[in-house]
């Protein structure tokens, strides 16, 4: 009930005369059924911008730092993640990728949609990472089809690091669900997983028309630091996936 008070009353309202966001591809979102929306991170505003703009509820899996902050500013970072339908999730430890495997699995065991961003955090620079499987591990043990989704113009709305967000034309766009039922029973191959994860970043990438960079975001973002000679490392900027979707379509054969 507080969920979508807190949407319809307070969010909507104020997101759509604030920002005006393009909402493109929504019928591609289906109407009941567990689905899996993965799109690329760019900004704070990205948690509240794309499920305001959807009439279901999107589940997405917040780190457990955000609702147990102290003091005024605490409470209300941790009422605003529960307004929005975030889950808490403890990613510290050996066993975080499972718990938040678990947390994921069960949120689309009930039919609900559940939203994640595969880079696995903010995007420092504007462009788009490489993916993490978790977003494949949960697509093939749960059979739920995967939307891709692409927030375009957040990040020069809210990059990191700043407070508060500027007035910028923002998109989301939705894409075609994608259907990894032909790796049924695959979820233990590692290649699998690569794959499914590649596939599913080349359709956000297509969406989004970011520069794609063939790194991990927080790899990237480390190597920022200066190194011997007071260089920093380059990263290396591709298109995703084509090496590994070869690996998963001999696998499926």
């Amino acid at each position: 009930m507080f969920y979508y008070f807190f949407k319809n009353v307070v969010l909507i309202p104020l997101l759509r005369w604030v920002f005006r966001p393009k909402v493109e591809g929504l019928h591609h979102l289906p109407k009941q059924g567990a689905a899996i929306i993965a799109g690329n991170h760019l900004s704070f505003s990205d948690h509240f911008l794309m499920p305001t703009m959807v009439k279901r509820r999107i589940r997405f899996l917040g780190k457990m730092e955000y609702f147990t902050g102290r003091g005024i500013k605490g409470k209300l970072i941790a009422a605003f993640f529960r307004g929005i339908g975030a889950i808490p999730v403890d990613r510290s430890g050996k066993e975080a990728a499972q718990a938040a495997l678990d947390t994921g699995l069960g949120v689309l065991g009930t039919g609900e949609l559940l939203g994640i961003y595969p880079e696995g955090t903010r995007s420092h620079d504007g462009r788009l990472y490489k993916g993490k499987v978790g977003v494949a591990a949960m697509a093939l043990k749960s059979g739920a089809p995967v939307i891709p989704c692409a927030m375009i113009g957040t990040f020069e709305a809210q990059p990191t690091g700043k407070l508060l967000p500027r007035v910028v034309p923002i998109t989301i766009r939705f894409g075609t669900p994608l259907d990894f039922s032909r790796y049924e029973g695959m979820e233990d191959s590692r290649d699998v997983l690569r794959a499914v994860t590649d596939e599913i970043m080349y359709a956000i990438w297509r969406l989004s028309e970011q520069e794609y960079v063939d790194t991990y975001a927080a790899e990237a973002r480390a190597a920022l630091r200066p190194v011997d000679g007071g260089g920093a490392r380059p990263a290396s900027v591709s298109v995703p996936g084509r090496e590994q979707a070869a690996v998963g379509r001999s696998a499926a054969a």
